[in-house]
């Protein structure tokens, strides 16, 4: 009798990016220019890297107690608070990675916002270890103010989990995002008139050479938290997700039920459709920007006011953003209403002053040119 179909679910959306990040790791070890390839011949006849059924890379191990110890194994660490999403993905991790040429780890961030965060932290050390995942620790983190309190603990936890990342020289690490928590993303940034991009939400594959994967995104909430009762997994509910100071708790608890009440239970499924449709739209435009944006220089590298006019305003402002990120422009901090004025300063064109943006940096219009850089 085989696992339970929640269990087999999150064991197979892992297993798919196990295969990835072994395909990646493959490629990147054949074209390492500081350690000598191993010829595709070799690497065929080697265990770890052998084929298994028609699966896009096998990689079963016969010798799995030594693969902990083989440096020319991908690592995959496991972002892990302890709640169910996170706790499913980890047991999975273990699970697959067994059988796969992986070493597997977990990363447990305390955010110092709760009394008890350290037990806690330690509590889920305890239990990534017991799932013979290795290496696994817990790091602090400070979390400041800035762009508001979920904005401060997400950048504190993502310069946690970069810098665990580049300490042990991870491949990959696994986030338990699902497709609820994209639905959210996506009203979240419908709700503060952002752009195509913000409702995109989440990528499969996100960071500095796609280090952040989430394996859960095409699977709800649910499942992975019935993977952990049938598994009897124990799992910690952060008071935080149902508190609700927080927007996007009030979102979940609120917002998404009301929404389902009035549209019908479709309406989580839909969302993530469309972030993966905005998503390919963005990409399009995107790569149509970093295209027209040599075209629309002179010969010393300034923008032409006439040609950026004539692009399609998605393209223009595009470029536009790539020019202030460029002069100086802190990306985080640059919003759409910033765009919106430069753009002002192409089409609607009336002698205004320069526009003053995030990070000191300026945009003016002279002689038909476009001149942004920092004050």
């Amino acid at each position: 009798m085989g696992p339970h179909p929640a269990v087999a679910a999150i064991r197979l959306a892992v297993r798919r990016v196990l295969h990835d990040v072994l395909n990646e790791f493959a490629e990147r070890t054949d074209h390492d220019e500081h350690t000598a390839p191993i010829a595709h011949t070799e690497r065929a006849s080697r265990p770890e890297f052998a084929e298994a059924g028609t699966g896009r890379c096998g990689a079963v191990l016969a010798d799995r107690p030594a693969l902990a110890e083989r440096p020319d194994t991908p690592l995959v660490l496991v972002a892990c608070s302890g709640g169910a999403d996170s706790m499913a993905l980890a047991s999975a991790l273990a699970f697959e990675a067994r059988k796969l040429a992986v070493r597997a780890g977990g990363i447990t961030v305390d955010h110092n916002l709760q009394d008890g965060s350290d037990v806690r932290a330690a509590e889920v050390v305890a239990r990534l270890r017991d799932m013979r995942l290795d290496p696994v620790e817990a790091v602090a983190v400070h979390v400041g103010s800035e762009g508001g309190p979920e904005a401060a603990a997400r950048d504190a936890r993502y310069a946690a989990l970069d810098a665990a990342a580049e300490r042990h020289g991870a491949a990959a690490v696994l986030l338990g995002h699902t497709r609820d928590d994209q639905a959210e993303t996506v009203l979240l940034g419908l709700a503060r008139g952002s752009g195509i991009r913000s409702l995109s939400g989440m990528a499969a594959a996100s960071g500095p050479a796609g280090r952040y994967r989430r394996p859960f995104l095409q699977l709800d909430r649910q499942t992975a938290r019935k993977a952990c009762l049938v598994q009897s997994l124990p799992v910690w509910d952060d008071p935080h997700n149902i508190d609700p100071a927080y927007t996007r708790s009030r979102l979940r608890h609120e917002g998404l039920p009301a929404l389902e009440k009035a549209l019908g239970k479709g309406v989580v499924g839909a969302l993530a459709r469309t972030a993966q449709l905005s998503r390919d739209d963005a990409d399009a435009l995107d790569t149509w920007a970093a295209e027209a944006d040599s075209a629309v220089r002179d010969d010393a590298g300034q923008l032409e006011c006439a040609k950026l006019y004539a692009l399609p305003p998605a393209v223009r402002r595009r470029v536009l953003r790539r020019a202030a990120v460029e002069a100086g422009a802190p990306a985080g901090s640059l919003f759409a209403r910033h765009i919106e004025e430069v753009d002002r300063l192409i089409t609607g064109w009336r002698g205004q002053q320069a526009i003053n943006l995030p990070g000191r940096v300026e945009a003016r219009r002279q002689g038909g040119r476009l001149v942004i850089r920092q004050s």
